[in-house]
């Protein structure tokens, strides 16, 4: 397995992290999304055994049986190899510094351990980012760490760069965890996020290299692209060499489901050259042109003008295209569906629609809103997870 430093902390991490948010689950007739804590064991056990040894869970993964498992799966021994990083969300899910000590302790407790290699606050975003000051959250941390309850701290990010060098020149953090890969929309940080990081002798983490699995398979015109390298490299591969390629990564974190995804990643990762500067230029151009087949591939012609809105009924038409889309660009709807929960959750998803037309005058590009919103709906709606 292939190890870069970490920031400034001087861990030896392993290149490949296990994210243990999409622990292999249950079939059961509920859809409750119970953990398969046998499989689950199965897989932790293997990755620490073949070299990976830095592992992200949270709070809130899996209901809190990510947190276990994974404590159950170190007990006996590997702790001691492991590098574990676990999450906090504040203020929605934790809005007291009594609830914030407490939740700690559960921690503690299910991962079997006395303490965490790194504490991150979680989802820092620009809705809750004045909540998080506001909750002492940092002085906090530095009580834990004084008390040898966790040795470092970070913090994983969803935004836009300006927000990003707001957050990360407030506090000296040790780690920084956001999403990067092939695909990056404009909501994600550019490599400027990377490089500013790295100067601040913050280690990064980079989740979503695949973004949401997407990545692992491919159409077949991106297929006939990889062809022309001539290496026999899987679409998984592609992806995630992509995001090895920049000096600026400490860990490439990848949510593996299955044995058969650990084995493909560790192998990925322990080839000689699975190090920075990886990528030739005919990679990189090879990159570039699936990059750019994956855009131009859509169903609906949708350019997120967002002249269609305000919707009445409060419906985020462009959000929605924009899921579809992404499920359609990778012929797999998997995670569209699953971020489309969170369009339920908000109240602005499909169902809302009553068809009221106020929409279709203002759609430059003469889309059928109507028809499409409910054709997308029906493609997107009925995820469900613990």
């Amino acid at each position: 397995m292939q190890t870069r430093k970490f920031g400034s902390l001087g861990y030896d991490v392993s290149a490949l992290g296990l994210g243990c948010m999409r622990l292999p689950r249950l079939e059961t007739t509920d859809s409750s999304g119970e953990v398969d804590k046998e499989k689950a064991i199965e897989l932790i056990q293997y990755a620490v055994d073949n070299g990976v040894n830095y592992f992200d869970s949270s709070f809130t993964y899996h209901n809190g049986q990510s947190e276990a498992v994974i404590g159950e799966a170190f007990d006996g021994g590997r702790r001691q190899k492991a590098i574990i990083a676990t999450k906090q969300r504040y203020p929605s899910m934790q809005n007291s510094k009594e609830v914030m000590r407490a939740n700690l302790e559960t921690t503690l407790k299910r991962l079997r351990t006395d303490y965490l290699d790194l504490y991150l606050i979680h989802n820092v975003n620009i809705n809750e980012w004045e909540g998080v000051k506001e909750l002492e959250v940092f002085e906090e941390y530095e009580k834990f760490k004084a008390e040898g309850m966790i040795k470092a701290i970070g913090f994983s990010y969803h935004g836009n760069l300006e927000l990003f060098k707001e957050v990360i020149n407030f506090y000296d953090f040790d780690m920084c965890q956001f999403q990067y890969n092939l695909l990056m929309s404009d909501r994600e940080l550019p490599n400027e996020g990377l490089e500013l990081a790295y100067s601040k002798g913050c280690a990064v983490v980079v989740m979503e290299p695949l973004r949401g699995g997407g990545l692992a398979s491919a159409p077949k015109e991106v297929l006939d692209i990889y062809s022309r390298c001539n290496l026999e490299r899987t679409p998984a591969e592609w992806g995630l060499r992509y995001v090895m390629d920049r000096p600026e990564v400490s860990v490439v974190l990848s949510g593996m489901s299955t044995l058969e995804q650990l084995k493909e990643n560790i192998a990925t990762f322990t080839a000689p050259d699975a190090i920075p500067y990886c990528l030739t230029e005919n990679e990189k151009q090879i990159l570039a042109n699936a990059r750019l087949t994956y855009l131009n591939r859509t169903s609906i012609p949708c350019t997120g003008c967002e002249y269609c809105l305000p919707c009445p009924q409060g419906v985020n038409i462009p959000d929605i295209f924009s899921k579809y889309n992404e499920g359609y660009r990778f012929d797999k709807f998997d995670n569209a569906r699953r971020t489309y929960m969170f369009s339920k959750t908000a109240g602005t998803d499909g169902s809302h629609c009553v068809g009221c037309g106020e929409c279709l005058a203002k759609c430059p590009q003469s889309i059928d809103i109507i028809e499409q919103v409910a054709k997308a709906h029906k493609v997107l709606d009925g995820w469900q997870e613990s």
